[in-house]
């Protein structure tokens, strides 16, 4: 373990006010508990600046610090680019709402960097991302990070850039593009869905090799169903569905999640939503959704 975390986990030990939705180590972090390490000087990366990092980081934080300001918090970004870490995590010291981004985790070949953002979004998610929570915590469970993190965050990071250029230098599965195609009619609107909907490509594709399953495919969703929502991480190719399901729920990103009631700001099944809800491998909707 680095001396780096040492430290902060000796200074958290202090704090009787501070609360983890994951382990600061990494281990109980966005991905499974893993032994991958990739340094800054890693020939295996995929060229990932610490410049891009920061930046990347920088564009989450810069819009949601005053909307966390807004609710009670202190947005704090741990930004530890030189920890090859591959994970992420977000913790609370009182008023304090920390996002923890590793180095290795964004210099992973199979992390894009709208996938790496995707991530920022998913540990904000936890602070700001509404029910279902993980028990009576403070922090909204894996499912609903990754889903406010596709639906809300990375949205309105990417609404204002150029996302029909973007898109045209990507391979844009087509399964995706027939999806965004059906759910949105303006241009712009379908590119920006189409390129979360690849960022989350990313983070499946990473996810399931981190866990033993590749196959990930937008073709192949999760048919499985919960018969009570699970709090903890849903299997690789259930998260790649949560985030494609987010895009495709066309609630205004300025529609707010609720910390209680799981219906709010979100897609439901009873408002006539085929598309766009949570999936069932991990979320078990109230008769009041469906």
């Amino acid at each position: 373990m680095k001396k780096g975390i040492l430290t902060v986990i000796a200074t958290l030990s202090l704090t009787a006010s501070t609360s983890f939705a994951c382990d600061i180590a990494g281990k109980s972090g966005f991905a499974p508990e893993n032994n991958l390490r990739i340094s800054q000087w890693d020939k295996a990366t995929n060229g990932m600046t610490e410049e891009r990092f920061l930046s990347i980081v920088k564009s989450v934080s810069d819009i949601y610090a005053p909307i966390v300001k807004a609710k009670g918090g202190v947005l704090s970004m741990n930004n530890k680019w030189t920890d090859d870490t591959v994970n992420a995590s977000a913790q609370r010291m009182g008023s304090t709402w920390v996002v923890n981004m590793y180095g290795g985790l964004a210099r992973h070949p199979l992390t894009t960097e709208d996938g790496f953002a995707l991530v920022v979004c998913h540990e904000l998610g936890h602070h700001i991302g509404g029910a279902p929570r993980k028990g009576s915590s403070w922090a909204a469970n894996e499912g609903q990070a990754d889903y406010f993190g596709a639906m809300k965050c990375l949205r309105r990071v990417l609404e204002k850039q150029d996302n029909i250029t973007a898109v045209s230098k990507m391979t844009v599965d087509q399964e995706a593009t027939t999806s965004c195609e059906m759910i949105y009619k303006n241009a712009g609107e379908v590119a920006l869905c189409q390129r979360i909907a690849m960022a989350g490509k990313s983070l499946g594709s990473l996810l399931g090799e981190l866990g033993g399953n590749s196959n990930v495919k937008f073709s192949t969703p999760d048919m499985s169903k919960v018969s009570k929502t699970n709090d903890a991480h849903p299997a690789a190719q259930c998260r790649l569905d949560t985030y494609f399901n987010g895009i495709l729920c066309d609630k205004s990103y300025d529609q707010d999640t609720d910390n209680n009631d799981p219906k709010i700001g979100t897609c439901i099944a009873r408002d006539g939503y085929k598309v766009g809800p949570r999936p069932l491998c991990w979320y078990k909707p109230s008769s009041s959704e469906i």
